[in-house]
C-alpha cells in the first residue's frame, strides 16, 4: 500500500541557470525594484543581483518567447508558444498572476508591448497572418484585431507620444497603425529613394511622429510619419536586434557584439564592443539591451546576461549564463561536493556550484556532448559524445586524460562502477562497452543483448552486475566485467543496485501513467534514504514518487496541480451518481442546425410548392400546466421568488408556480432541455442554462417572464451549473464539454469576462464567493477547486486534503460565514469543511451522498439520498433537527401521492417559513418547520414516457412510463395526480375503454393488462408477445374488441367480453407504431416503422388493400396516424433526419396536432394534404414529443415529452376567441412562391453585386500588352549605332504640346482639392439624405465620399476616410450626439483586413472620425441605424445570411450579432424610443427584434389576424406610438403592425413600391416616398398623421415620366427628398414648392466630358441619354438636353460656339450653343462613337468609333456632313483622339494598347518615329505613348488607366483609372512607374477627365457612380524673400 500514496516530501524550485537568448529578443529589463526580469524555458525569472536571489513565475504551460514590461516597471507580460498560447500579466514583486489573455492567437505570441498608460497591451501572433491584437488586459478583453503582415513581425511598439498609434516591423516591412473604434488600420512605411527596402528588426518611437528602427544590414532608419527621412549608415556592422529607449536616449545592440548609446536626437554618445572586453569572445551577438541610468543590461545569443556600468564600460560583469542553442542532455553530480556537471550540443562542458549558484569552470570540446559521469573519488570526468567517442578529463583543471573512439553512433549513457575500477559506456548502436579505469581505460568487456539504443544503466553495489534499459523498454542484466548476459531471475533477485536510474523494472512500474508511450519518461533517479524517486518526462514535468513504486498508476506529487491518478481507495461510486455521470446530452440534430438543414434539403430536393397550400389553422394552443420537475440529474434548481412563488424547470420550460392559486406561468425562451437554474440575490431574476451545440444561458425576470439577457458562444453541448455573484452583477457558468469550461460573465452586458478549463471529469456545482466577487469554487467528481479571476482567465487551485480525508466526489458546495470558509457535501455522506484551500475537518451527515446544501444566516440545511433534510448549526457541530420525507408526514390536505418513502433529495431551498424540497422522483414538496409536508408538484421519474390516453367524457388522462408506474392525472383546475400504481414492467401505451370504466395498459415485455379505471386494480392480463406493446386500442361503441399492437410486427385482436384472442393481423414488415379503428369497429388502420400504411379487417385480421382516394371517405373513430394523404403535409422538409412521432385530430376533424423528434408540437388544418403544410409551432418539450391527445371536448391538448418526462397541458383557443399571445408562431418550412410581388427597381437593388475597388477590372474591353510591359523599339540612330554628341547642334525639339499661356511663368500643379461633387447615390441606396443644423445643411453620400452640402450657398465639404463605396448613411438623433453620422461601405471578405467592410462614425461638421467598426458583414454594409440614446448602432450586412449586428460604437465593441434572413434585408431601424427593439424589412420578410444582453431575439411578423393578408416584400419602415410599426411594401400598401401582429393594411398608399418612410420625432408625423407617375391628386411623396389614416400628397416637379423616391427626411416645414434620378429636392410643406438642390446623371457611365475653351463651364454626356451643362462658379446645372439615345462623347469647338455629341448607336449630332438647335446630324456607323474632335481651326471634325475607324468631315461644306475620308488599318476600337496644333495630324489611341498617328484629312498612317516626335499637339488626352508610360501602375493586371489629360500649361498630367483613382503626374513622364499624387472621390472606374480653361479646375467623370467631381487645382507657391 505504501506506494499508493504520494511521498510526503516536496520539491521547491531554487535556481534556474541560463537565459533565453536564441530566437528571442528585447526580453531583459530592470524592474522598479532594480531587479532583473527575463525568462528561460517556461519560467519567468526575477533576479535580484544585490541578494543573488531568484523568484519564479510559473503560470505558463510551454516555452515563453516574448516579454514586455509595464511602464510602471512592476508588472510583466509574457507570451508563450503552443497550440492555444496565452499571455500572462504578472507582478514581478509577488510573482502572482494578475491577468490571463487567451483564445485569440494560435502557434505562439511573438511580440508584446504596453501602451504609455499601461492600460492596453498589444500582441502579435505566430499564425500565418501574424495577427496583431490590442487588449484591455485588466479586463482580459480583446479590443481590436487585424492581420499583421504576410511575413514575420519582429517588433511592435506603441507610439508613446501619440495616443492610439502603433508601429510594427519585420521581414521587409514597417507598418504604422492607428486604432479607432475596433479597427486597426495599417499604413506601410514608404522607403522611397532614401533607403533600401529591407527587413527591420527593432524599433523605438520618439516625439513628433519620429520612429527609429534597426535594420538587418546594421543601418538605423529614421521615419517621420510613414516616410523614411534619413538613414544612419553603419550604426552597427550587422543586424540590429534590440533597441531600448530611456530618459537619456536610446541603446542599440547588434549581431556585431556592440552596444551603442545615442542621445535623444540619435546622435552617438559611445560604443561598447563586448567582443573586445575580457569576458568577450568571437561571435558574441547581442539580442537584448536595457539602459537605465548608468547601468546597461545585455542579453546575448549564447544565453549570457552582462551588466555594464557606463563609466567602467570595458569591464562588463557577467551575472547569468547558461548553455546556448541546441539540446542539453548530459548531467552528472559530483560524489562528494555540491557541484553539478552539464554538457550540451553547444559543445561546452560546464561545472556549476549548487551552493552559490555560479559557473565554476567551462571547457569547450570538439563535439556535441550527450552524457557525463564523475568517478567515485571525484577526480575523473567522463563525457560521451554525439559522434561515438568519449573523453575523460581531470575535474581539477579540465585537462584531457584520454580520448577514445570505438563507436560510430552517439554515446547516450556512461557510468563508473561503485568501486571505481570500470567505466561502462552505452551507445546508440545497442552495445555497452566496459573499460578498465586503472589500465588507462583499456576496453575489457562488451555487453551485446539489446536490440535498440541504450537509454539507462545502473551498477550493482558490489560492481559485479550491470542493468541496462533500451529504446524498446527492455531491461537486461550482465555479469561484469566480461559482459555475459544473466538470464536467471533468481540470481538477480538478491542484487542490490548502487543507483537507480532505469525507467523499466518492476520497482518503478508505478511511474508509468496509463496509455503512455515507452519513451515518454526520459530520466529517473532513486533516493534510497528518503525512499523517493524522481522522474522527468517529455511533457516537461518533474514528479516525485515513493520508492519502490510497484503498481501502475501510483500517486505522484508534481509541481503541476494535476496528479496523474487520483486516490484509488475511493469507495465505489453511488449508483445514482454513476448513472448521472454516464448521461450524455448529445443530440443527433441540434435546434441551431435546423435552419441550415432546411436550406440544405431544399437545395437537394429543389422544392417549390406550386399549388396554394392551406393556411395554418385558426386555432392556437397555450401552455396551461406542466406536470413534472427535473430532479433526477439536476440539483439546487428550486427557489422561492420575492413574492413566494416557486421557480423550477422541467424539459425546456422555466416554471413559476403559484402555490396559493395552483397556477403556473412559463418562461419559454429555451429550445432544449434546461439543465440548471440559479436565483439572483434579489430573488426577482433567474438564470437558466440549456443543452445545445452552442448552448445559451437565459437571464429572465420572474415578474414579466421576459428575457433580460442571453449568453452564448463559450460552451459546447450544454450548461450544467450557474450561479450569480452576491452583488448580482456577475454570473458564472460551467459547460458539459470535455474540459467542463468555467466562464465568468458580466450578464447585463452579455460580456464574457474570464474563461478557464474546469476539469476532465464532470462538475456538478459552481458557487461564487459572496464576499469577494473574483473568487469561486467548483465541485464535482473527485474534484474541489478554488478559483480566482485573473483578467480573461481563471486560476484554479485544487483543494488540499492532506491526511484528513480522501479525495472524494463532491456533490454540492456552499460558502460559509467568511470568505475563507467553504463547505462541500461528498458522495459518501460527509460534509467537508475547508479553510482557504485546505480541508479542516469532515462531519458525517447522511447515509449515502449529500446532494444538496443551503447556507442560512445561522447554520446550514442539507439533504441526501437517504431522504432526510437536516438542519445544522453554523459550524456543523450539531445537527439541530431532521425531517424525513415520508408518506406519513404528508399534511392532511395535501394533493397528490408520494410515490415512496425517503426519496433521494436533490434540491433544498428555504424561505417564507418553509423548506422547499425537490426529489429525484420529480416531486416538489414543501416542509413546514413544524413537520407536516405538502406535495406541490410531481411528474414521472427517470425513463421515457410514451403511454397517454384521455378519458372519453371526463377531464382526466392516464400516462404510463418506463419508470414502471401508471398514473391518472386531473386536468381540471386541481391539477393533481389522482392515482398511481406500480407495474412489474415499464409500459409504452394505454387506452380507456369507451365507457371509461376500464384502462388497458401495454407493457414493454410483450404483456398487457386491463385495470379498473378508478381503483387501478387488475381485471385481466395476457402475455402473448415477447417485444414491446406499442399501441393498444378499444373498438368504438361498446368497446367489444381490443386491438394490441406490438414491436414484433403483429396486431392481436381480443374479444373483451370473452377475454380471448380472436384474430391476428399479419403482413407488416416492421414494428407497429400507431393503430386506429374506423367508426364501425370493423376496420383497423395501421402505421409501421417502415412507413407503411396498412388496413386490416376486424375481428379476424384479414389484410385489405384500400386505394388512397377511398381512405379519405372512411370515417375513422380516431386519427393518430402519421401516414397517408390526409396528413402528407405534416412531414417537414428535413423528414429524413426527424420523425413525426404522434398525431391526433380534434373530434370536429378540423385541427391536427402533431409531435415530433425535435420537441415541436405543431397544429395543422385537417386534412393536411399537399407537401409541407403551413402550421403553428410551439416549443416547450426538449426532445421527442412521444404522444399528443386532445381531451374529449377538444378544450385541451395533452402532450408527453419522452426523455423530459413531462406531461404538458395546453388550452385550445378557438378562432375568434383569443387574445394575441407571444407564444403563437405561424410558420412553414417553405416560403411559398406566390408571395412577394415584383418591381424592376426592387429586383435590381436585390440582385446588384458590389465590387470592391481592389478587385475592379477594366471597364473597356481592352486587350494586348500593357504599355509598361511593351518592349521599346530602338530608334533609327540606335539601330545604326550612331552616337550623338551630348550637345546637339540640331534645332531643339519642338514642344510636345501647344501652350496657350505663353506669357505666364509656368508652374506645375502641386495638388488637387475636392471642391464640388454633382450627383447623389439614389439608384440602389435609401434613407441616405438627411437634414443637419435645423435644415441649413444636408448630408448625403456618393461614391466613397460623405458630403455636407449647404442649402443656401451650395458649398460642399467632404468626409473622405472611406476607402470604398458608401452604401448607407444615418444621423444620430440624440441631442448628446449632435451632427454625428454613421456610414457603411462595401467590402471584401470579413477577415478584418483593410479591404473588409467597415462602418465609420464621424462628426459631420469637422469631419473627425470618432470610431471605425470593421465588421464581419462580407460584401458590405447595407443599412445602419442609431438607437434612441445614440449609444448603440445597428448594422446589416450583404453577406448570404444578411447578418445583423449591434455595436457600442464609441468603444468599438460588438454587442450582438445574428443571421438576419436568408434573403436580402433592405432596412433595419431601431424604434425611436428604444435601445433594444428594432425592426428589419426585406424580401418577403419583416422581423421584430429584441436585444437581450448579447443575444438577438426575433419574431416574424404574423399575418394570420387578417384574412387574405400575404407576406410581401417589405421596403421601408416607420414607427408610431404604443408599439405600432408601419412597413412599406412593394405593391404600394403600407402594413400596420401592433407588436408583431398585423392589424391593418393601408391599401395603395402609393401606386408603386413604397421605398422610403420617415418618422418625425417631434410630432410623430410620417413621410412616405414611393414610385409613381405624377397625377393631379397623387404624388410620390406623402405626409401622414401619426396613425397613417390621413395624408397630403406632394408632386415633385421634375418632369420625369415616373418619380421614384428613394429617401425622405422632414425638417421644419420642409421635406427633403432623394430620388432614383440622383436629384435631391426640397419640398415646402405649406406651398408644395419644389427646389432642386442637387442634380446628377441618372445612369452611368458618364463617358463624355468637355470643358469650355474659355469659361468655367463643362458638358457631360451619359448613358441616360442626356447631355448636361454645368457651371462651376454657380455650383449648379444650367441646362440639359434629352437626346433619346445613350450619349458616349461630347466636344466643344475651339471657339466654344458649337458642340459635337457622339452617340452609342453610331449617330453624331452638332448643336449650336447659343440656341441649342441642331446644326447637323449624321449616322455613318452602326456602333458606338467613342471620341469626337474639332480640328484647332474648326475646319475638320474627326469621329472615332468602336468599328475600328476614324471618319473625317469637312465642316466648311455646311451641315450636310458628308464624309471626306477615313483612317485605314486601325487595329482595334478607338479610345482617344488628339489633333496636332497645326491640324495636320491626328493621334489615335486604340483598344489594343497601341497609339497611331494619321495625316489629316487623307487618313494615311505616319510611320516614321522621328517625324512623330517632332509634332506639337493641340491637346493630349491619350493614355498611350512614350511620353506617358509612367502613368501605368504595377498593380494594373486586370485594371486600366482609362483617361488622361495634360494641362493647358503642358507640364501637368491627370489620369483616371479603373480603381476610381485620380492621379496627378508631371508631363511628360517617360520613366516607368512615375511618382504621383493620388486623389479619391470616385467609385471604381473613372471614365474621363479634363482640365478647365486656365487649368483652374480638374473635372472627372465616374463610371459606376455616374458622378461628376470637380477638383480645384493648386499651383506651387513661389515664395519671395525680402531682405
Amino acid at each position: 500500500m505504501a506506494a499508493r500514496s504520494a511521498p510526503s516530501c516536496h520539491l521547491r524550485l531554487e535556481w534556474v541557470y541560463g537565459y533565453r537568448g536564441h530566437q528571442c529578443r528585447n526580453n531583459l529589463y530592470y524592474t522598479a525594484a532594480k531587479e532583473i526580469v527575463y525568462f528561460v524555458a517556461g519560467v519567468g525569472v526575477v533576479y535580484s543581483p544585490r541578494e543573488h536571489r531568484q523568484k519564479f513565475y510559473r503560470g505558463h504551460s510551454d516555452d515563453i518567447i516574448s516579454l514586455a514590461l509595464h511602464p510602471e516597471r512592476v508588472l510583466v507580460a509574457t507570451g508563450q508558444v503552443g497550440k492555444e498560447p496565452y499571455i500572462c500579466v504578472w507582478d514581478s514583486y509577488t510573482v502572482q498572476t494578475i491577468s490571463i489573455l487567451k483564445d485569440v492567437h494560435t502557434h505562439g505570441i511573438a511580440c508584446l508591448a504596453f501602451d504609455l498608460e499601461g492600460q492596453r497591451l498589444v500582441s502579435v501572433g505566430l499564425d500565418s497572418k501574424n495577427a496583431v491584437c490590442v487588449w484591455d488586459w485588466k479586463r482580459g478583453k480583446m479590443l481590436s484585431m487585424a492581420p499583421g503582415h504576410t511575413d514575420r513581425i519582429f517588433d511592435i511598439s506603441w507610439d508613446l507620444y501619440q495616443p492610439n498609434k502603433l508601429v510594427s516591423c519585420g521581414v521587409k516591412h514597417i507598418k504604422f497603425w492607428s486604432l479607432c473604434g475596433n479597427t486597426l488600420t495599417p499604413k506601410r512605411g514608404v522607403f522611397g529613394k532614401t533607403g533600401d527596402l529591407q527587413t527591420i528588426l527593432c524599433l523605438a518611437c520618439a516625439r513628433d511622429e519620429v520612429t527609429y528602427s534597426g535594420a538587418l544590414n546594421g543601418d538605423i532608419y529614421v521615419w517621420k510619419g510613414i516616410n523614411l527621412i534619413r538613414t544612419i549608415q553603419g550604426a552597427h556592422s550587422a543586424g540590429i536586434f534590440s533597441m531600448n529607449a530611456c530618459e537619456e536616449g536610446f541603446a542599440t545592440g547588434g549581431r556585431d557584439g556592440c552596444i551603442r548609446l545615442w542621445d535623444l536626437t540619435f546622435k552617438p554618445i559611445t560604443v561598447i564592443d563586448l567582443r573586445e572586453t575580457d569576458q568577450g569572445y568571437k561571435g558574441l551577438s547581442v539580442r537584448s539591451v536595457c539602459w537605465r541610468g548608468d547601468h546597461i543590461l545585455v542579453g546575448t545569443q549564447d544565453s549570457e546576461i552582462f551588466e555594464i556600468v557606463v563609466h567602467e564600460r570595458n569591464k562588463p560583469f557577467l551575472i547569468m549564463q547558461g548553455h546556448c542553442e541546441g539540446e542539453l542532455w548530459a548531467l552528472a553530480v559530483h560524489p562528494t561536493k555540491p557541484l553539478a556537471v552539464t554538457g550540451s550540443d553547444d559543445r561546452s562542458v560546464r561545472i556549476w556550484s549548487l551552493v552559490d549558484h555560479a559557473l565554476i569552470a567551462r571547457c569547450n570540446m570538439e563535439e556535441p556532448i550527450r552524457c557525463a559521469a564523475v568517478n567515485v573519488d571525484g577526480i575523473h570526468l567522463a563525457l560521451g559524445m554525439k559522434n561515438g567517442s568519449f573523453t575523460v578529463l581531470r575535474v581539477r583543471d579540465m585537462t584531457e586524460v584520454v580520448h577514445i573512439k570505438d563507436r560510430k553512433e552517439a554515446i547516450h549513457e556512461l557510468k563508473y562502477s561503485p568501486d571505481g575500477t570500470y567505466l561502462a559506456v552505452g551507445c546508440n548502436d545497442s552495445s555497452v562497452d566496459i573499460y578498465g579505469v586503472a589500465q588507462r581505460y583499456k576496453k575489457c568487456g562488451e555487453c551485446v543483448g539489446s536490440l535498440s539504443f541504450i537509454t539507462h544503466m545502473d551498477w550493482s553495489s558490489d560492481s559485479r552486475y550491470l542493468q541496462t534499459n533500451d529504446g524498446n523498454g527492455k531491461r537486461l542484466f550482465y555479469r561484469m566485467p566480461g559482459g555475459k548476459e544473466v538470464t536467471n531471475k533468481e540470481e538477480i533477485k538478491s542484487v542490490h543496485w548502487a543507483s537507480w536510474t532505469c525507467v523499466s523494472g518492476h520497482e518503478v512500474n508505478g511511474i508509468w501513467p496509463k496509455y503512455s508511450d515507452i519513451n515518454d519518461i526520459n530520466s529517473v533517479d532513486g533516493n534510497y534514504i528518503g525512499q523517493v524517486l524522481v522522474t522527468a518526462d517529455d511533457y516537461g514535468i518533474v514528479k516525485l514518487f515513493r520508492y519502490p513504486c510497484l503498481r501502475k498508476e501510483s500517486l505522484a506529487d508534481s509541481n503541476s496541480d494535476e496528479s496523474d491518478s487520483d486516490l484509488s481507495d475511493v469507495p465505489e461510486l453511488d449508483s445514482e451518481i454513476e448513472q448521472e455521470t454516464q448521461l450524455t446530452y448529445c443530440r443527433q440534430v441540434y435546434k441551431e442546425d435546423l435552419h441550415q438543414l432546411k436550406e440544405k434539403y431544399k437545395e437537394k430536393q429543389k422544392i417549390s410548392t406550386s399549388k396554394r397550400r392551406e393556411r395554418a389553422p385558426g386555432n392556437s394552443i397555450r401552455l396551461h400546466f406542466v406536470h413534472g420537475y427535473r430532479g433526477y440529474d439536476c440539483r439546487s434548481n428550486l427557489f422561492y421568488t420575492q413574492i413566494g412563488e416557486i421557480v423550477y424547470h422541467v424539459a425546456a420550460v422555466g416554471v413559476i408556480y403559484n402555490r396559493q392559486q395552483n397556477t403556473q406561468r412559463f418562461y419559454l425562451g429555451h429550445d432544449d432541455d434546461i439543465l440548471c437554474l440559479a436565483m439572483h440575490p434579489l430573488k426577482d431574476y433567474v438564470a437558466t442554462g440549456q443543452v445545445g451545440r452552442d448552448p445559451s444561458i437565459h437571464i429572465w425576470d420572474t415578474e414579466t417572464v421576459k428575457p433580460l439577457s442571453i449568453l452564448k458562444g463559450c460552451h459546447q453541448y450544454g450548461v450544467c451549473a450557474v450561479d450569480f455573484s452576491a452583488d448580482g452583477k456577475r454570473l458564472v457558468s460551467v459547460g458539459i464539454d470535455d474540459s467542463h469550461t468555467v466562464v465568468l460573465w458580466d450578464w447585463k452586458k452579455g460580456e464574457k469576462l474570464s474563461i478557464a478549463r474546469g476539469s476532465k471529469d464532470k462538475i456538478f456545482v459552481v458557487k461564487m464567493n459572496p464576499y469577494v466577487p473574483d473568487k469561486l469554487i467548483t465541485a464535482g467528481i473527485k474534484h474541489m477547486k478554488f478559483w480566482r479571476r485573473a483578467g480573461g482567465g481563471l486560476i484554479g487551485r485544487k483543494g488540499y486534503i492532506g491526511t484528513l480525508g480522501k479525495n472524494d466526489t463532491m456533490m454540492c458546495a456552499v460558502y460559509g460565514w467568511t470568505e475563507e470558509m467553504a463547505f462541500s457535501g461528498t458522495s459518501s455522506g460527509d460534509v467537508c469543511i475547508w479553510r482557504d484551500v485546505f480541508l479542516v475537518k469532515t462531519v458525517k451527515a447522511h447515509d449515502g451522498p449529500v446532494f444538496s446544501m443551503h447556507a442560512l444566516e445561522k447554520g446550514f440545511v442539507t439533504g441526501g439520498k437517504d431522504g432526510v433534510v437536516a438542519l445544522w448549526d453554523d459550524s456543523f457541530e450539531r445537527c439541530l433537527k431532521t425531517y424525513a420525507i415520508k408518506r406519513a408526514a404528508l399534511a392532511p390536505g395535501s394533493k397528490g401521492l408520494l410515490l415512496e418513502d425517503n426519496p433521494s433529495i436533490r434540491a433544498i431551498s428555504l424561505g417564507h417559513g418553509h423548506i422547499l424540497v425537490g426529489t429525484k422522483n420529480g416531486e416538489i414538496l414543501e416542509v413546514d418547520k413544524s413537520g407536516p409536508i405538502t406535495l406541490l408538484v410531481q411528474g414521472h421519474m427517470e425513463g421515457e414516457v410514451w403511454g397517454l390516453a384521455t378519458h372519453p367524457y371526463l377531464p382526466i388522462c392516464a400516462t404510463v412510463s418506463d419508470d414502471k408506474t401508471l398514473r391518472i392525472w386531473d386536468l381540471s383546475p386541481s391539477h393533481c395526480m389522482l392515482a398511481v400504481r406500480k407495474l412489474k414492467k415499464g409500459g409504452r401505451c394505454c387506452c380507456f375503454s369507451p365507457d371509461g370504466k376500464a384502462l388497458a395498459v401495454g407493457l414493454s415485455d410483450g404483456s398487457f393488462l386491463m385495470a379498473n379505471a378508478d381503483t387501478l386494480e387488475d381485471l385481466v392480463s395476457f402475455h402473448h408477445r415477447k417485444d414491446i406493446i406499442s399501441d393498444i386500442r378499444f373498438s368504438p361503441g361498446s368497446g367489444k374488441y381490443l386491438a394490441v399492437a406490438s414491436h414484433d410486427s403483429f396486431i392481436d385482436i381480443y374479444n373483451v367480453m370473452s377475454s380471448k384472442r380472436v384474430g391476428i393481423c399479419k403482413g407488416a414488415t416492421s414494428y407497429i407504431t400507431h393503430i386506429d379503428w374506423d367508426i364501425r369497429g370493423k376496420l383497423l388502420q395501421v402505421n409501421t416503422g417502415a412507413k407503411e400504411q396498412l388496413f386490416f379487417e376486424a375481428p379476424r385480421g384479414k389484410r385489405q388493400t384500400i386505394p388512397s382516394v377511398e381512405v379519405e371517405k372512411i370515417h375513422w373513430a380516431s386519427w393518430t396516424s402519421v401516414l397517408g394523404l390526409c396528413c402528407e403535409g405534416i412531414w417537414p422538409v428535413i423528414g429524413e433526419v426527424t420523425d413525426v412521432t404522434a398525431s391526433c385530430v380534434t373530434s370536429d376533424k378540423m385541427v391536427l396536432a402533431t409531435g415530433d423528434d425535435l420537441g415541436f408540437v405543431k397544429l395543422f388544418r385537417y386534412p393536411a394534404k399537399g407537401k409541407f403544410g403551413k402550421f403553428k409551432r410551439y416549443v416547450a418539450h426538449s426532445t421527442h414529443v412521444t404522444n399528443v391527445r386532445w381531451t374529449y371536448d377538444d378544450s385541451m391538448l395533452v402532450t408527453l415529452g419522452g426523455a423530459d418526462m413531462s406531461l404538458m397541458v395546453w388550452t385550445n383557443e378557438m378562432e375568434g376567441y383569443r387574445e394575441k399571445r407571444p407564444c403563437d408562431s405561424e410558420e412553414s418550412d417553405i416560403d411559398s412562391e406566390e408571395d412577394g410581388g415584383y418591381d424592376s427597381d426592387v429586383t435590381r437593388e436585390n440582385e446588384i453585386s458590389y465590387t470592391i475597388r481592389a478587385l475592379s477590372t477594366n471597364i473597356r474591353p481592352m486587350f494586348g500588352i500593357k504599355p509598361h510591359l511593351q518592349q521599346k523599339e530602338p530608334s533609327v540612330d540606335e539601330r545604326q549605332g550612331v552616337v550623338r554628341p551630348p550637345v546637339s547642334r540640331a534645332p531643339p525639339q519642338p514642344e510636345k504640346l501647344q501652350t496657350n499661356n505663353v506669357g505666364k511663368k509656368k508652374r506645375p500643379i502641386e495638388d488637387l482639392v475636392l471642391e464640388l461633387v454633382f450627383g447623389y447615390r439614389g439608384r440602389d441606396c435609401r434613407n441616405n439624405v438627411h437634414y443637419l443644423n435645423d435644415g441649413d445643411d444636408i448630408i448625403y453620400h456618393t461614391a466613397s465620399i460623405g458630403i455636407l452640402h449647404n442649402v443656401a450657398t451650395g458649398t460642399q465639404s467632404f468626409y473622405q476616410e472611406h476607402n470604398d463605396d458608401i452604401l448607407c448613411l444615418t444621423v444620430n438623433q440624440h441631442p448628446k450626439f449632435i451632427n454625428i453620422v454613421a456610414t457603411g461601405q462595401v467590402g471584401d471578405s470579413a477577415d478584418m483586413s483593410a479591404t473588409a467592410p467597415s462602418i465609420h462614425i464621424w462628426d459631420a461638421m469637422n469631419k473627425q472620425t470618432l470610431s471605425i467598426l470593421r465588421c464581419y458583414h462580407s460584401k458590405g454594409v447595407c443599412s445602419v441605424s442609431f438607437s434612441a440614446t445614440g449609444k448603440f448602432l445597428l448594422s446589416v450586412g450583404l453577406d448570404p445570411e444578411h447578418t445583423i449586428t449591434i455595436w457600442r460604437w464609441q468603444e468599438g465593441a460588438k454587442i450582438a450579432s445574428k443571421a438576419g434572413h436568408n434573403q436580402r434585408i433592405f432596412v433595419a431601424e431601431f424604434r425611436p424610443d428604444s435601445d433594444s427593439q428594432f425592426v428589419s424589412v426585406g424580401v418577403k420578410h419583416v422581423k421584430f427584434w429584441t436585444l437581450a444582453g448579447r443575444a438577438l431575439l426575433s419574431k416574424k411578423g404574423l399575418l394570420s389576424a387578417l384574412e387574405d393578408a400575404r407576406m410581401q416584400t417589405m421596403l421601408a419602415v416607420a414607427f408610431g406610438a404604443n408599439n405600432l410599426t408601419f412597413t412599406g411594401t412593394i405593391s404600394g400598401d403600407v402594413c400596420v403592425w401592433k407588436d408583431h401582429i398585423l392589424c391593418r393594411v393601408v391599401a395603395r398608399a402609393h401606386n408603386g413600391p413604397v421605398f422610403a418612410m420617415y418618422t418625425t420625432l417631434r410630432d410623430g408625423l410620417i413621410v412616405t416616398g414611393g414610385k409613381e407617375r405624377p397625377s393631379k391628386e397623387g404624388g410620390a411623396v406623402k405626409l401622414w398623421d401619426q396613425e397613417l389614416r390621413r395624408c397630403r400628397a406632394f408632386r415633385l416637379e421634375t418632369g420625369q415620366v415616373t418619380d421614384c423616391v428613394r429617401s425622405v427626411c422632414r425638417g421644419k416645414g420642409k421635406i427633403l427628398v432623394g430620388t432614383r434620378n440622383a436629384e435631391i429636392i426640397e419640398v415646402g410643406e405649406k406651398n408644395a414648392a419644389c427646389n432642386i438642390l442637387v442634380n446628377g446623371h441618372v445612369d452611368g457611365p458618364i463617358w463624355g466630358l468637355a470643358t469650355h475653351p474659355s469659361r468655367d463651364f463643362f458638358l457631360s454626356a451619359a448613358e441616360d441619354g442626356t447631355v448636361r451643362l454645368w457651371d462651376i462658379a454657380d455650383k449648379k446645372m444650367l441646362n440639359k438636353v434629352n437626346l433619346g439615345h445613350a450619349a458616349r462623347t461630347v466636344c466643344y469647338s475651339p471657339e466654344g460656339d458649337m458642340v459635337a455629341i457622339g452617340m452609342k448607336n453610331g449617330e453624331f449630332v452638332i448643336l449650336l450653343v447659343s440656341s441649342l438647335k441642331i446644326w447637323g446630324k449624321k449616322r455613318d456607323r452602326r456602333c458606338a462613337i467613342h471620341d469626337i474632335r474639332f480640328s484647332p481651326d474648326s475646319r475638320f471634325l474627326a469621329v472615332g468609333s468602336s468599328e475600328n475607324s476614324v471618319d473625317f468631315y469637312d465642316l466648311s461644306l455646311g451641315p450636310t456632313l458628308n464624309r471626306i475620308s477615313y483612317c485605314k488599318d486601325i487595329p482595334s476600337f478607338v479610345v482617344q483622339m488628339d489633333f496636332s496644333a497645326d491640324g495636320r495630324h491626328l493621334q489615335v489611341s486604340t483598344g489594343c494598347y497601341k497609339r497611331h498617328v494619321y495625316e489629316v484629312p487623307s487618313g494615311r498612317q505616319l510611320m516614321e518615329q522621328a517625324a512623330i516626335d517632332r509634332i506639337t499637339w493641340a491637346t493630349w488626352t491619350s493614355v498611350l505613348g512614350d511620353e506617358v508610360v509612367g502613368i501605368w501602375s504595377r498593380h494594373a493586371e486586370k485594371a486600366d488607366v482609362n483617361c488622361a489629360c495634360v494641362s493647358h500649361s503642358g507640364i501637368s498630367l491627370v489620369t483616371g483609372d479603373d480603381f476610381g483613382m485620380v492621379k496627378l503626374f508631371d508631363f511628360p513622364c517617360p520613366e516607368k512607374f512615375a511618382k504621383h499624387k493620388r486623389f479619391v472621390g470616385h467609385s471604381p472606374h473613372v471614365t474621363n477627365i479634363r482640365f478647365t480653361s486656365g487649368d483652374r479646375h480638374v473635372i472627372s467623370a465616374g463610371g459606376d457612380d455616374c458622378r461628376l467631381v470637380t477638383f480645384s487645382a493648386q499651383e506651387e507657391q513661389t515664395i519671395f524673400t525680402s531682405f
